[in-house]
């Protein structure tokens, strides 16, 4: 992004922004160019292992997803471009997945952050 002035130009940085489990329900700035990078862990509890979807915009006009997958341990990780003005949500939901003999509870737990774009 390219802010003018009287006088001439000056470029401003995109930024990134880093988003990890704690940051779920969290609403972000952004203007266009920044990247939006989330980082979820996943773990195991015992007898099960809750794992992580990949995330994924509510609005792909806005946010543009440049990378995205899941690890052996349950973890995902998705990098959003955000490209033009506009709210846009991240949304991922954590499964639960038991041992053999074991069961789960009936429970999936959305994370979501809301990106609001100038």
């Amino acid at each position: 992004m390219v802010l003018t002035t009287g006088y001439g130009s000056v470029a401003v940085p995109a930024k990134r922004v880093t988003l990890t489990n704690p940051d779920s329900g969290r609403s972000v700035e952004a203007s266009v160019g920044d990247s939006i990078e989330v980082r979820l862990t996943g773990y195991r509890d015992g007898v099960r292992v809750y794992t992580w979807d990949v995330p994924q915009p509510s609005d792909s006009a806005v946010l543009r997803r440049t990378a995205g997958g899941t690890t052996p341990s349950g973890g995902a990780s998705a990098v959003f471009h955000v490209q033009r003005s506009g709210v846009a949500r991240i949304n991922v939901v954590r499964k639960c997945h038991p041992d053999p003999g074991h069961i789960c509870p009936l429970i999936i737990v959305p994370w979501k952050a809301t990106i609001g774009v100038k």
